[in-house]
């Protein structure tokens, strides 16, 4: 007959081993929730997946498939693991900068440019004192001198040199043209008398009275200063060709 202290004693012992199996049940259950719980692991930019294992209520996930999936390195440094991840490639776009309305273009300047103007009214200045002092030498019966046929050369080619980097809109650089014409007429007209006086010629007092060179030369300087007008258009002067 089994005493009341020996029939605690058993029913302790029984106790004890369905809550082990309950507990071993439970333990069994977790576990199988856990790795029922298992997942992929996707790392954006890079194809392919790792497997997540859940433990005890943490996450993890197995390195050398992570490596292999990131492409990146393992190296074992003493009890230590270096995981090396490949050098990323980040685009930055710049932004463009916010658009501004072009500036206005500034108005195209029509006609003659005052700047031109002053400029050719001084070349043309100069071509009609050389012209006077020719055809003075010429009546009186005194030589065209070299000497200061030089100086006249001279200014002409400066004025014409100014006028030429005056010359900005269509009207001046047409009538540039004129001005370097009626330059090469009063240089031609000066060596004809320099020639006679160089070979000792006499030239008559009355040799312009009807020279077609020295009347185109003053029809030209006459037409230029009649069409030299500031803003106004270019106009041929034929007597200038």
């Amino acid at each position: 007959m089994v005493g009341m202290g020996d029939g605690m004693g058993v029913l302790g012992r029984t106790m004890a081993v369905v809550l082990a199996v309950v507990a071993s049940t439970a333990m069994a259950q977790g576990a199988a929730q856990e790795a029922a719980r298992s997942t992929d692991l996707a790392v954006s930019g890079y194809d392919g997946k790792v497997q997540v294992i859940y433990r005890n209520g943490h996450a993890y996930v197995e390195i050398e498939g992570l490596a292999r999936v990131t492409q990146s390195s393992l190296a074992f440094q003493g009890k230590n693991i270096v995981l090396t991840l490949p050098a990323a490639t980040i685009q930055v776009t710049q932004a463009a900068p916010a658009s501004t309305p072009p500036a206005p273009a500034a108005p195209q300047e029509k006609g003659f440019s005052r700047d031109f103007l002053r400029a050719g009214v001084e070349q043309m200045t100069v071509v009609r004192e050389w012209r006077s002092a020719v055809e003075n030498a010429v009546r009186t019966g005194n030589p065209v001198d070299q000497s200061w046929v030089a100086g006249y050369r001279r200014n002409a080619e400066n004025r014409m040199a100014m006028a030429s980097a005056m010359a900005t809109t269509e009207s001046d650089k047409e009538a540039l043209s004129l001005l370097q014409n009626v330059n090469g007429m009063i240089q031609q007209l000066s060596d004809r008398f320099l020639s006679l006086r160089s070979t000792l010629t006499y030239a008559p007092t009355d040799s312009l009275d009807n020279d077609p060179l020295d009347q185109k030369i003053l029809a030209c300087a006459q037409g230029m200063t009649a069409v030299a007008i500031p803003g106004g258009q270019f106009q041929d002067v034929q007597a200038c060709h």
